[in-house]
């Protein structure tokens, strides 16, 4: 059996370049969630999905949710990937959001990823802007965590990336005896 495994899906950078830190701290394998398939992925005792939060929904589950019956005696973890801080009730939010009923258990981590209008798409950047139309109208001094980013980040470019965000999802591993 393979050590581990990364599968990813990484819309604008940010989570790919998680995704090879990792693989080079880790010496996983790594893998794009389209290229991914069952029958290689399950030859592996570790696997971990990487993948983009966009609209609260993380990029690439489905295809943990698709293949999680198949997957029932891996070590699996998550690392997902977005533009707001760290903030431990929005991470239960997501992890409430995605991972229901057999995905319930799997651990959930963070890492802080990119902000670049310039790259966005246009329906990613259309929608961040209403969303700061929205935001902008409440009292700053009410803003939780994620408005303030989303109002500073506004037109400009921010990389928050940072292997710390990794050493939560190292410890574990370590921990499981996955590395």
């Amino acid at each position: 059996m393979k050590k581990g495994i990364i599968v990813y899906q990484s819309k604008y950078g940010a989570t790919k370049k998680y995704a090879q830190w990792l693989q080079s701290m880790a010496k996983f394998d790594r893998i794009e969630t389209p290229k991914a398939n069952l029958d290689n992925v399950i030859q592996y005792k570790t696997i971990l999905l990487c993948g983009g939060i966009y609209a609260s929904g993380i990029a690439g589950l489905s295809f943990l949710k698709k293949n999680i019956d198949k997957l029932e005696n891996k070590k699996i973890a998550i690392l997902c990937v977005g533009a707001s801080p760290y903030d431990e009730k929005a991470l239960k939010e997501i992890k409430a959001h995605n991972l229901g009923g057999n995905l319930e258990k799997i651990p959930l981590f963070y890492g802080r990823g990119t902000w670049d209008e310039s790259n966005m798409k246009f329906i990613d950047r259309t929608l961040c802007k209403i969303l700061q139309k929205s935001v902008a109208k409440k009292d700053p001094s009410t803003y939780e965590p994620w408005m303030k980013a989303l109002m500073c980040a506004a037109g400009q470019t921010c990389d928050w990336t940072d292997k710390k965000y990794l050493l939560p999802l190292l410890d574990y591993l370590k921990e499981q005896e996955a590395l």
